[in-house]
């Protein structure tokens, strides 16, 4: 066997540079993606040392094998219960390394290619989850305006609704992104270092302006903080989320046990603006997406939209159907090719 292949220090200096050059230098990833990189390196370094009983100081790229990765991906969804979008989000992060380690390490070729040659797993998509205009006005009015948490979460949820943010882009929101003057607007930090301006109805500018004062925030903190004046993490917003659902269930009951998320409340403006007849371009324009296409799936959630266009053609038009008759010219024609 390789010398290189049963040497750790070359495996942890692999791993190193992958991100040093690879992806920090080279293809200059943004913060998102390297933090998503760095979370699977992690679990499956500690995967390995309970399933081989080796630290990761010891590993060796003779470890980092298919079996491995195979049962490490068995490990995500059957023990951490991850979904197959996320073992898949794993395995490419996985299989990027090993096309590196291929490139600067050739001995270790065979290796590299059994684990790029894992496939990614094939799911159902569901049907989006959004809510009713009732549902929604209720969950708005959940939260006690009379505390600072309570106006804090009113904030975020009328920010996730007006915007159609997703999760990272409402907590990378900062003071100085929002503008309220003439146009009012936001700015947001979207996927794949874009930002893009979403303009504020004028009941959301209102709310903000008095939130700006009731909160006293600077230019340069989150405006959506926690009590601390730290932006909020993912789970800080799912828990707020979470806790305002169940307060308006005791005045929408169909809110109850409901599963709303911060992309419930993403598809939910997206829903409400094709309902009003927003054109599905402007949507996906709205919502930050790279292509129109992603933005058909809501009208294929929305039934409403269906049961019209079902009303229109109730009565099948009254068209005989008529057969094209070759003229004899062209019979002659044909016959004598």
């Amino acid at each position: 066997m390789n010398c290189l292949l049963n040497n750790p220090a070359e495996f942890a200096a692999l791993v190193q540079r992958f991100f040093a050059d690879r992806l920090l230098q080279q293809k200059n990833a943004s913060p998102r993606t390297i933090a998503a990189y760095r979370d699977t390196f992690r679990m499956l370094l500690c995967y390995a040392e309970r399933e081989i009983g080796k630290p990761p100081a010891k590993l060796a790229l003779v470890d980092f094998d298919l079996t491995l990765i195979l049962n490490f991906l068995t490990y995500l969804e059957s023990e951490r219960h991850n979904s197959v979008r996320t073992r898949n989000a794993r395995l490419a992060t996985i299989r990027a390394f090993a096309h590196y380690v291929a490139l600067q390490c050739p001995e270790a070729l065979l290796l590299t290619q059994q684990i790029q040659a894992i496939p990614m797993k094939r799911f159902e998509k569901p049907m989006l989850s959004f809510l009713s205009r009732e549902e929604m006005q209720a969950l708005l009015e959940a939260p006690d305006k009379q505390n600072w948490c309570g106006c804090r979460d009113h904030i975020l949820l009328t920010l996730l609704y007006n915007t159609g943010a997703r999760v990272s882009e409402l907590i990378g929101i900062r003071v100085a992104d929002v503008e309220l003057t003439v146009s009012p607007s936001v700015r947001l930090h979207g996927k794949g270092r874009k930002q893009r301006t979403v303009p504020l109805w004028k009941e959301t500018a209102a709310k903000i302006r008095h939130w700006l004062v009731f909160a006293n925030l600077k230019a340069e903190q989150a405006l959506v903080p926690t009590r601390q004046g730290l932006p909020m993490t993912r789970s800080n917003v799912a828990e707020r989320i979470a806790l305002a659902v169940n307060l308006a269930a005791n005045q929408c009951p169909q809110l109850q046990g409901r599963s709303v998320t911060p992309h419930t409340l993403r598809h939910t403006t997206a829903m409400h603006l094709l309902q009003a007849g927003v054109d599905i371009t402007i949507i996906a324009l709205w919502l930050g997406h790279e292509s129109p296409v992603t933005t058909h799936g809501y009208i294929e959630a929305d039934l409403s939209m269906k049961e019209r266009a079902l009303a229109k053609i109730a009565l099948p038009p009254e068209i005989g159907q008529v057969r094209y008759h070759p003229s004899d010219d062209l019979l002659r024609f044909l016959e004598g090719l």
